[in-house]
């Protein structure tokens, strides 16, 4: 596997692995670290602004609704928001999550940069907000969210633009075609009045966290789809077990949609919502190309798509489920990755073996087959086929006895040990009557910090079925009482609610928190500030914070290029609410100086030294 491990065959030339990094495939090829973390750190901040260290600087690149670059065409945002639709299809969409950047045709200064936009804010979003819904307004909310990919050029002085148009950018949305791939295809699960076959699905939704895999494709991951469905009171609906597990129950729950696009109408078409919840692969390099969503990868609030290869060179897939009480999993494909780019492993994430994992009081753990006919998953359980454990994976994963966690999200792989990195984001309900209480991998009840644990996989192949683990951190504010931090050295910068996840060639680790906007400020979270990101040099434990965002923004998706010299970054929300029910907004960043001033934007930024040096130092 040494030739895959060295280069990828792309369209218009060749991508190293090095270029994929940590985040979506691990690398054992990287540029060496000087002065890790040798910056200074930024301070606590509540300031409705972006702040970097004094040897940093930041631009702004893509905000919602800044045109993609597809040669259709490229509508002006409007600050009004009364761009259409149509207009939107062609936008940026809105919250910013997930991203790669991928090097262009071998040359180090042209690249694409694929990113996820994970929900919408309907007061933003529209003129006059959603005291009224109308099928404008859900299909405007359907193309805001999907993922972006746009074309970068570096230009002589080492910054970053975007390419205005470019034959690469593209908008998949909430009605993009797409096939449906793996044991769930065809099956009766799958299928609707809409669309009998079960292998075709309009759109991806609710777009997080994501991976790379080794021959250069995009995967996203929908998570809070459960949350577009709905169905209306009186029509007759009755969620099942199985559908309840997952959310999907009679009501509009967060929107209206069910009542203007019949297929999210859950009295009328119960199994659509079987056909969201999945990793998606996008081949970035074929703008032609169409998603498809790999069911067996299993079906869950999708945190996360991490890839690494194992030591016989086939591909092993990280993916948490962002809920309370729920799951981390790993794929394995049956087949070892081929030379020959995305063409000649087309088929490969549709045929392997998924996984939970079980975390054992003793520090050891294992990882549990969720396969049809082993460990009980069969007839007498509720499991006819590979395509009902998939399609149920909450409910398989339940049956073999994994451990339930607190929030799975991020995965990042350590380029050079190969161990495995969890963001755990907080749980306030472990304890709660009825509930799991404290447990060797959620020692704290309740969590309102969280935590990242750390996984070593036997003989450190990301093919072994057992796995040693203990905690990164146990984060939050010591100064609360009863808090139980534990940080790797007692000069880390504290933080909370740990999320976004990346390490980059170097092996430094890049985190994000997602401290929620009703929360900020308060309560336990009184003294940590704004969402913030910080690094971690593992070798000393030291962890400093690197920035601080806008009032009410998290701070997500992280990826350094390859030569480490430029770190992209997400701001998402920024202005969320920080009171429930709150419909006004606390920031307007960036385009404006105070609230009310300018509609709040998510936006990716360009970070770099001042001097043009390595980032993280």
């Amino acid at each position: 596997m040494a030739d895959i491990q060295r280069r990828v065959v792309l369209q218009g030339g060749v991508l190293g692995l090095a270029g994929l990094l940590a985040q979506g495939c691990s690398s054992l090829r990287t540029p060496a670290t000087s002065a890790p973390l040798g910056f200074g750190a930024v301070p606590v901040s509540r300031l409705d602004q972006v702040t970097v260290p004094a040897e940093y600087r930041y631009d702004l690149l893509y905000r919602w609704g800044e045109a993609t670059g597809i040669t259709a065409g490229m509508p002006a945002f409007q600050p009004d928001a009364s761009n259409s639709a149509a207009d939107q299809a062609l936008q940026a969409g809105m919250h910013h999550d997930g991203m790669h950047f991928f090097p262009l045709g071998g040359q180090p200064d042209r690249a694409l940069l694929v990113l996820n936009h994970e929900y919408t804010d309907e007061q933003l979003l529209h003129t006059d907000g959603v005291t009224r819904w109308t099928a404008e307004k859900v299909q405007k909310s359907q193309h805001a969210m999907g993922v972006s990919v746009i074309e970068l050029r570096r230009n002589r002085a080492g910054q970053w633009a975007q390419v205005l148009p470019s034959p690469w950018a593209r908008r998949i949305h909430g009605n993009t075609p797409m096939a449906i791939g793996g044991p769930a295809a065809g099956h009766a699960l799958m299928c609707t009045a809409l669309e009998p076959t079960g292998t075709r699905v309009n759109g991806t939704l609710a777009n997080c966290a994501m991976g790379v895999t080794p021959w250069g494709t995009y995967l996203t991951c929908e998570e809070n789809f459960h949350g577009y469905f709905g169905a209306a009171r009186d029509a007759g609906f009755q969620a099942d077990a199985a559908q309840k597990r997952y959310g999907t129950v009679a009501g509009g729950q967060w929107v209206d949609w069910f009542r203007f696009d019949e297929r999210f109408d859950l009295a009328r078409h119960p199994h659509e919502a079987n056909r969201f919840g999945w990793v998606v692969e996008i081949d970035p390099l074929d703008p032609t190309s169409t998603p498809i969503k790999r069911t067996a990868l299993g079906r869950k609030r999708q945190e996360s798509a991490t890839c690494r290869l194992t030591t016989d060179g086939r591909v092993a897939v990280y993916m948490g489920d962002d809920a309370r009480f729920e799951y981390l999993y790993k794929f394995i494909s049956a087949r070892p990755v081929q030379p020959g780019g995305a063409a000649a492993n087309r088929d490969l994430l549709d045929h392997g073996t998924l996984y939970a994992a079980r975390l054992d009081a003793d520090g050891r753990g294992h990882w549990l087959p969720l396969v049809h006919g082993q460990g009980g998953l069969d007839e007498r359980t509720g499991f006819t086929s590979q395509a009902e454990v998939v399609v149920q994976a909450r409910l398989a994963a339940d049956h073999v006895g994994a451990t339930p966690l607190d929030r799975p999200e991020w995965v990042a792989v350590h380029p050079h040990t190969g161990e495995v990195f969890v963001t755990l984001t907080n749980n306030t309900r472990r304890g709660d009557h009825g509930r799991p209480g404290a447990d060797a991998a959620s020692p704290r009840a309740p969590n309102p910090f969280g935590h990242i644990t750390r996984l070593r996989e036997a003989g450190a192949d990301a093919g072994a079925l057992l796995f040693e683990w203990d905690h990164f951190v146990l984060a939050g504010d010591p100064a609360v009482p009863g808090a139980g931090t534990r940080y790797p050295s007692a000069d880390a910068d504290i933080f909370g609610a740990p999320d976004g996840l990346h390490f980059d060639g170097g092996g430094l680790l890049w985190i994000q928190t997602d401290i929620a906007g009703q929360n900020i400020g308060k309560g336990p979270y009184a003294h940590l500030g704004n969402n913030a990101m910080l690094c971690a040099d593992l070798a000393t434990g030291r962890i400093k914070r690197f920035m601080t965002g806008s009032n009410g923004c998290e701070i997500t998706g992280c990826v350094v290029t390859p030569d480490r010299r430029t770190l992209f970054v997400n701001i998402q929300h920024p202005g969320e609410a920080s009171e429930d029910g709150d419909r006004g907004h606390n920031s307007a960043w960036p385009d404006g100086t105070t609230p009310g001033s300018a509609r709040p934007r998510s936006a990716t930024l360009v970070v770099q030294r001042r001097d043009g040096g390595i980032v993280g130092t």
